[in-house]
């Protein structure tokens, strides 16, 4: 029997010192090969075989047995993790079950661990192919990478350079058993339908069908490395805080404009829109009349514009009620969802509250001469029209005292005359702005 290392040699990537090496284990052979692989790596990294029970097959309790055994055979951690699959998601049973799976795994690591995953040529193949027939642009085409950031750590996929071929004669070699999933084979699935139907048929005719389609998602790696260099170049001075500026924009030429956008988009970790999409923006935000207030939503992502600047951000819930009132008495104190949260150094003094813009207010901040309102207060700072609905204001025995992100009153400094006085207004809505306690 050949020592595993010689038959397939892995190179660990860079870990960080404790770091956990999670892998991802379904039973079938080319997690198999990858878990039994790792295990007999020297020297052994920290490893736990993660099996995710998705409750889809008849079989699926015995298969997250077997996969224990398995693990407890070669001395590994098991970790079980149940997910529930929605069937009626948009994107379909395929894309729902793979973002719950990842999701799932991801909720194990701590910053610097590693996600191991057992994908291989073939299947880097059929990820173009899939992506191709989608319509999918360059970074789509890139496809798999062998290691890329996965929050909190990393996702590492040792096996993509290699075909089935090797990782089916290492099973036999070693001498391994694994599961089948017939969910593999069920041609309804569109990855399952090209790997039985037209794969097959390919290779007929082109035998280097599946080289040649990795091939291509390195090339577009590449080709994708210098487009968000490019993109570098052309951020420039328009990035400000969490927006970009819609002026410097409108001054490339569209397949520029078009690639910052993607580029800007992934770097704040949303999706980026369609091409249908990008026309969308090109249209209903970046040609709206400069005191519009645009927006444009996909799944995950709200595009808004305020002035001449665009802001990138998760969908917001709703606005809080005017009519809320919150007692604050800790240094921390939690803030409905989408506005964040307030903190102080100390206990706050007596009789603070905070509550949400009903419209009207004034306020006059320290250092200045006169009472004005927020409206005014909020223009001057550029606050979006979305912030201030969302911007806590704080009330001293029923006195506007401390306006997040614009400043304090008098009083408040009267109040309280300390260096850390000022509270400071974390996780803030994108487009608010800095205040004194945050920074």
């Amino acid at each position: 029997m050949t020592a595993p290392h010689e038959q397939l040699p892995i190179e660990l990537p860079p870990l960080a010192p404790g770091a956990v090496i999670h892998v991802a284990y379904s039973g079938g052979m080319d997690s198999t090969v990858l878990l039994h692989r790792l295990a007999h790596h020297t020297p052994r990294p920290r490893l736990r075989a993660v099996h995710i029970h998705h409750g889809l097959q008849a079989q699926a309790d015995e298969w997250a047995l077997r996969c224990e055994r398995f693990s407890a055979s070669l001395g590994l951690r098991f970790e079980l993790l149940r997910v529930q699959v929605d069937a009626l998601d948009a994107a379909g049973p395929e894309a729902a079950a793979r973002t719950a799976r990842y999701e799932a795994l991801r909720s194990l690591m701590q910053p610097g661990d590693c996600l191991a995953t057992a994908h291989h040529r073939d299947d880097q193949a059929e990820t173009v192919l899939l992506r191709l027939l989608r319509g999918s642009g360059m970074q789509g085409l890139a496809a798999m990478r062998v290691l890329r950031e996965f929050a909190p750590g990393w996702l590492w996929r040792p096996l993509l350079e290699l075909p089935r071929e090797r990782l089916y004669a290492y099973a036999q070699e070693q001498g391994l058993h694994w599961i089948e999933d017939p969910h593999n084979r069920e041609p309804r699935y569109a990855r399952s339908w090209l790997r039985t139907e037209l794969m097959p048929l390919l290779r007929e005719r082109f035998p280097q069908a599946s080289e040649s389609l990795a091939r291509t998602a390195r090339l577009a790696g590449e080709a994708v490395s210098l487009l968000d260099q490019l993109a570098r170049i052309d951020v420039g001075g328009q990035e400000r805080d969490d927006s970009l500026g819609v002026d410097g924009l409108r001054e490339l030429a569209a397949p520029r404009r078009h690639n910052l956008l993607r580029w800007w988009l992934r770097q704040r970790g949303f999706e980026p829109p369609s091409a249908e999409l990008l026309e969308r923006v090109e249209r209903e935000v970046l040609a709206a009349a400069g005191d519009a207030e645009p927006l444009l939503a996909w799944p995950g992502c709200e595009l808004r514009r305020y002035r001449d600047h665009l802001y990138a951000m998760a969908p917001l819930p709703p606005p809080p009620d005017t009519d809320l009132c919150l007692h604050w008495i800790g240094e921390h104190l939690p803030l409905p969802a989408g506005c964040g949260e307030l903190r102080l150094q100390r206990p706050p003094p007596q009789g603070l509250s905070v509550r949400f813009g009903r419209g009207g207010e004034r306020f006059k901040p320290a250092g200045q001469a006169h009472t004005r309102t927020l409206k005014n207060l909020f223009q001057e700072a550029g606050v979006p029209p979305w912030v201030r609905l969302r911007t806590p204001l704080v009330e001293q025995d029923g006195e506007l005292v401390y306006v997040a992100g614009i400043g304090a009153s008098p009083r408040w400094r009267e109040l309280w005359p300390v260096a850390d006085a000022d509270p400071a207004w974390l996780d803030r809505p994108a487009g608010a702005p800095r205040d004194h306690g945050a920074g």
